[in-house]
């Protein structure tokens, strides 16, 4: 089974270089990101204070993600760029990073594991007016929308059944990394277990001891 993770967080909490540094030290791993979603800015509603409402699920194609999404789960490594004899054997692994995936019931039931990056206000708002986006923000635009929109969202995600990670997005990108491919490793293992587990005894060779006593769950997101 491929691994699927889960990245959420506030705005400018660091999900995006956290995606891409693991995805350099893993193999068979590829990244999708929210944030190519967008529709085009004419596409996108306003509120009472003219501010664009780009904080809400209403303002991503997640129509098209969820296609892209379904393609690599019927076949993941074809999805994948490696040439790599060695690495074709390794479990494939989907990570996808964005700001508004748990609040997306269709993305439910695929993750293996979902992380959540927290930084708090002051932090946030400064890291926000260091970033050009284009349109760029109107003054009051974090206050009046973006800070808002993520409360709203943040109090929707108490309702989640299943596990979630909390990471501080106030550590270093060295120590985020170390946390959490850390976890990842303890993860496929667990994956290769099962795969092993699963797989019919007489294609295990005679000399290996069967695993089966072993009660490991398969093709379930952890709850």
């Amino acid at each position: 089974m491929p691994l699927a993770l889960e990245w959420n967080n506030v705005t400018n909490g660091g999900k995006t270089t956290l995606a891409k540094n693991l995805q350099k030290c893993l193999t068979n791993c590829r990244v999708i990101s929210q944030d190519d979603f967008f529709k085009p800015e004419s596409e996108i509603e306003t509120d009472k204070n003219g501010f664009l409402q780009y904080d809400v699920l209403e303002a991503l194609k997640m129509d098209e993600m969820m296609s892209v999404i379904s393609d690599w789960m019927e076949n993941p490594r074809h999805s994948l760029w490696s040439t790599d004899w060695a690495s074709a054997e390794e479990i494939p692994i989907l990570i996808i990073e964005g700001f508004l995936l748990f609040n997306y019931k269709p993305l439910d039931t695929i993750w293996n594991r979902s992380y959540f990056l927290t930084i708090p206000y002051e932090e946030c708002k400064r890291r926000r007016s260091t970033r050009v986006y284009e349109p760029p923000d109107p003054p009051g635009y974090f206050d009046g929308h973006v800070w808002p929109m993520y409360l709203k969202h943040r109090r929707e995600m108490e309702a989640i059944p299943w596990e979630l990670v909390y990471l501080d997005g106030t550590k270093s990108e060295e120590e985020l990394f170390s946390q959490v491919y850390e976890d990842l490793i303890h993860e496929l293992a667990k994956q290769k277990c099962t795969q092993h587990a699963t797989k019919p005894i007489q294609e295990r060779s005679d000399k290996e001891t069967p695993r089966g006593e072993l009660d490991f769950t398969s093709n379930t997101p952890v709850t």
